[in-house]
């Protein structure tokens, strides 16, 4: 019911303050509504409208006379005060408000790059020095100082899986005796978009093969990578695998007697069943799921990708899960852009390069916003202590946004409990969040699109929690009533008994009252139409 109700109102659309100076065609209450106003509302309609009685205009302004009416009733009751509407309110409007938030120039940009690297695959190694994410700027200094005198020693000819090997701190570099792995050498083979972190990706896909990147940093600490090699992507594949978890010679033996009964035409799935001890997987053959580069262990993967033709069966090797046999199923090669630009930009949006995209629109707000800072009252950031400062001592501007003021005071509030940030990067945070919020809290005034529409929610609501008072409750719980306007209309029904036609008498009831109600809501209301315009608009539609 809440759905009809609000798609009704959204079809009445907001009206336009500066329509004032045109000509008037209704005035309810002090409130104008203008023939161009009108004009916009019934056209709006048109569309939904199927029969000619239903498109009279006279019979349009009637309707938007009343839910004018049933509006000002609800702001009159202070229905827009209710808990619940506020809150399912504030939720809509952050809705409505993400695509504003949002530079649309630069996620279509970012969708192209990020298919390019979806259809191009990079083969890296890095080292890692690691820091927190909140490091202090000493401990930071520290390690980027790190990170440069060991691309230094690469720079100078070291080789650079060996560097990797001793001093990188991703521990995937080195051998764990404990369990056999062996390390990677800081390599990390093939992949493509989304398989690292986006400032990784990033520099990966902007270094020359054979180079050594310069230090940079993501959430795990500063990285130096070298690009090996740059290849058209090889898309996806679906394969069945035989596993044997045994790694010994026992494990090695029994793949290969597995191996030889495939050489003699023995069926791949049959043996996947008897042999193979991936349960997952055993019961359907060894099929498994559809998987792209960086899904995989690298041998797994290697062995994979190296089969040219569906059904060509690898070799025995071993993964440190144990010995497979892979069989191709089908490969899947990258679809187009057009096929998969849809896709790419909902993994755009829900990734951490949207930060990206508001960081763009923060430093385009920077741009056309006058932002003044107060460098007397940003002295408090020196003081260490700042955060246990009086309230009365933090009342200076710290700086101004098109001329609305921040104090020191809100810094602090937002800092309070932030300790583990240096403050010069909390300042820029709460800097950036309060033009982002100058920018929100003015949006009604800066989009009209934007406002009409959350107008219209707003007004849809209220009249939604005004017809369950006024309308619904009424005929479904006083069944007294119910029963009384059921007595009083019986020879309208050929059922002798209420129960019997209940539905089709609450909703002539529900008609009943509404049209009581609205009655009584023009009765104590100015409602003035000026006739000359409606007889102009009448005799306009009815030439078209």
């Amino acid at each position: 019911m809440k759905k009809i109700v609000l798609s009704i109102c959204f079809l009445i659309f907001v009206l336009n303050l500066s329509s004032q100076n045109k000509k008037t065609l209704v005035t309810i209450n002090n409130e104008i509504t203008t023939v161009e106003d009108f004009k916009r509302i019934y056209e709006k309609n048109l569309d939904a409208i199927d029969s000619k009685e239903a498109k009279s205009v006279k019979k349009n302004l009637t309707l938007y006379i009343d839910y004018r009416l049933k509006v000002a009733e609800a702001y009159h009751l202070k229905l827009d005060t209710l808990r619940s509407y506020q809150k399912e309110i504030k939720m809509y409007r952050e809705q409505l408000m993400a695509p504003y938030l949002q530079d649309t120039t630069f996620i279509s940009d970012l969708v192209k790059e990020i298919y390019f690297r979806t259809t191009n695959e990079v083969k890296a190694k890095h080292i890692l020095v690691r820091t927190s994410e909140d490091a202090v700027p000493r401990d930071t200094l520290i390690a980027y100082n790190k990170i440069t005198a060991i691309r230094n020693r690469i720079i100078n000819g070291e080789d650079f899986e060996a560097v990797a090997v001793a001093v990188s701190e991703d521990v995937s570099a080195q051998d764990d005796p404990r369990s056999g792995r062996k390390g990677n050498k800081g390599d990390l083979g093939y992949f493509d978009a989304f398989k690292m972190v986006s400032s990784f990706e990033d520099v990966a896909y902007t270094t020359k093969i054979g180079a050594v990147s310069h230090p940079f940093k993501t959430q795990f600490g500063f990285h130096i990578l070298k690009v090996d090699d740059f290849r058209t992507s090889k898309g996806a594949l679906e394969v069945a695998h035989i596993l044997i978890t045994d790694t010994t010679a026992v494990g090695k033996s029994k793949i290969a007697e597995v191996y030889a009964k495939i050489q003699e035409n023995e069926t791949f799935e049959k043996l996947a069943a008897q042999f193979s001890m991936d349960t997952s997987s055993k019961r359907n053959g060894g099929k498994l799921n559809k998987f792209g580069i960086g899904k995989m262990v690298k041998p797994f993967e290697d062995a994979a990708f190296s089969l040219q033709k569906e059904g060509d069966v690898s070799k025995p090797f071993r993964t440190r899960f144990g010995w497979h046999i892979v069989k191709l199923l089908a490969k899947y090669p990258v679809k187009s852009f057009l096929e998969l630009r849809a896709e790419l930009t909902d993994k755009v949006k829900r990734s951490s390069r949207m930060q990206m995209s508001e960081t763009a629109v923060i430093n385009k707000l920077k741009a056309s916003y006058s932002i003044i800072e107060n460098e007397i009252a940003k002295d408090i950031l020196k003081n260490s202590n700042f955060r246990t400062l009086s309230k009365d001592s933090l009342q200076n501007v710290i700086f101004t946004i098109d001329g609305t003021n921040t104090r020191q005071e809100a810094f602090v509030t937002y800092a309070r409990n932030k300790k583990n940030k240096p403050v010069y990067l909390l300042f820029d945070n709460f800097k950036n969040e309060q033009i982002l919020g100058y920018y929100k809290d003015n949006l009604v005034f800066t989009e009209p699109t934007y406002a009409n529409i959350l107008k219209e929610y707003e007004d849809g609501l209220l009249l939604f929690e005004l017809m369950q008072q006024k309308i619904w409750t009424a005929s479904s719980k006083d069944t007294l009533a119910l029963q009384t306007y059921f007595i009083e209309h019986q020879e309208d029904y050929k059922a002798l008994e209420l129960e019997d036609i209940k539905g089709e008498v609450i909703n002539d009831y529900q008609i009943f009252l509404d049209k009581n109600w609205i009655s009584e809501l023009r009765g104590k209301s100015q409602i003035k139409i000026r006739k000359r315009q409606l007889k102009k608009l009448i005799k306009f539609y009815a030439t078209k």
